[in-house]
């Protein structure tokens, strides 16, 4: 039988005084404020679940229990985050300030910032895409290239020549990869396979209500209709798969159903649009037919459950059993939402959207 040594002795020891001053802590602590999207008096749909800016943040790790534990975890922050994107248990960061894709696993608690040197190495990475092999897509804007890396985040190749385009706004489908450029104001349709450039969109038909601007972020919703958030045009335009315009969202302006600085963009199960905008600091949620549903992010407050000069959003429902223990009493999360803060302390927000018991 092995005797503890010393430091392990220290260790459980204090351990045991934690507990002690967690338990007192905890008698004496205030009821939680739980954070609602529509406020009172209307039917809650969305509550604020937690947010985090680290790898000890994303584990609700604390570091006299890591010291008492004797874990080790990593305080290098998330820089300046933009896109996001989910893949199982993942959550892909792409961090625009450190020149990285900072990848969250939700069951290890662990971040990991994935950059490669040589050939594979991102500059300035904005959006990210991952398909159902976890085939890694990133757009970067300095290189002016889609880098692509496998599943096991071996770089394997790039789309785009030097001066071509300027890649922001990623999708990528089953069969095929789209690109925002905001040089050439269009959306970029490549062959999944051999990387062919299929066409683009707008197509060369004269339809002025199909113009683009500057197609900052793309989603693709499960018809495999495209949507692009087009911030140089301040509204949202939906194409269909071979990239013939269906109709827009939105107009210039501040006020709930205009868009002032619009970025990420995503779309859910029911065809409900989700649309950031880091003017406004707010998520706007819009139906099927662009008609404005409601708003979450407290635009332009503080503290907890407000947004931060939002960028990129995901949704994500395979992961709602980590995150329900942040749910109000009767509160049953649906699917989250996570929505990336450029600035501030909370630099990737996570929503539930779901409905009272």
């Amino acid at each position: 039988m092995n005797m503890p040594n010393q430091n392990q002795v220290m260790r459980l020891g204090l351990l045991a005084v934690l507990l002690g001053l967690l338990a007192g802590c905890a008698s004496h602590s205030k009821k939680k404020a739980f954070i609602f999207f529509p406020p009172p008096p209307d039917e809650p749909r969305l509550q604020y679940l937690t947010s985090f800016s680290s790898e000890r943040t994303l584990g609700g790790h604390r570091r006299f229990e890591d010291y008492v534990l004797g874990t080790s975890v990593s305080d290098r922050p998330i820089s300046k985050p933009y896109g996001v994107t989910v893949h199982g248990d993942k959550i892909y960061i792409c961090d625009s300030g450190a020149a990285s894709v900072d990848i969250a696993s939700l069951s290890k608690s662990r971040l990991n910032y994935f950059n490669l040197e040589g050939e594979g190495q991102m500059r300035l990475p904005v959006n990210v895409a991952v398909d159902t092999n976890g085939v890694l897509y990133v757009t970067d804007v300095n290189r002016g290239q889609v880098l692509i890396y496998s599943a096991d985040e071996d770089y394997l190749a790039a789309i785009g020549k030097k001066d071509e385009m300027k890649p922001s706004g990623l999708a990528v489908s089953d069969s095929r990869i789209y690109v925002g450029d905001l040089n050439n104001h269009s959306v970029r349709v490549y062959d999944k396979t051999n990387h062919s450039l299929l066409f683009s969109i707008p197509r060369a038909n004269g339809d002025d209500q199909a113009k683009l601007f500057l197609p900052t972020n793309l989603t693709l919703d499960q018809q495999g209709r495209l949507y692009v958030s087009d911030t140089g045009g301040f509204f949202v335009k939906i194409f269909d798969a071979d990239g013939n315009f269906i109709r827009h969202i939105g107009n210039m302006g501040d006020a709930f159903g205009q868009f002032f600085r619009n970025k990420g963009i995503a779309v859910d199960h029911e065809n409900r649009i989700y649309v950031v905008d880091a003017a406004t600091t707010v998520v706007q949620i819009f139906d099927s037919a662009g008609r404005l549903l409601t708003y979450f992010g407290e635009g332009k407050a503080s503290g907890e459950g407000a947004l931060y000069l939002p960028a990129g959003i995901a949704l994500d429902y395979g992961n709602v059993a980590h995150f329900q223990k942040y749910a109000a009493p009767g509160f049953k999360i649906e699917f989250l939402i996570y929505v990336t803060n450029q600035v501030g302390t909370h630099k990737v927000s996570i929503y539930g959207f779901g409905h009272k018991l």
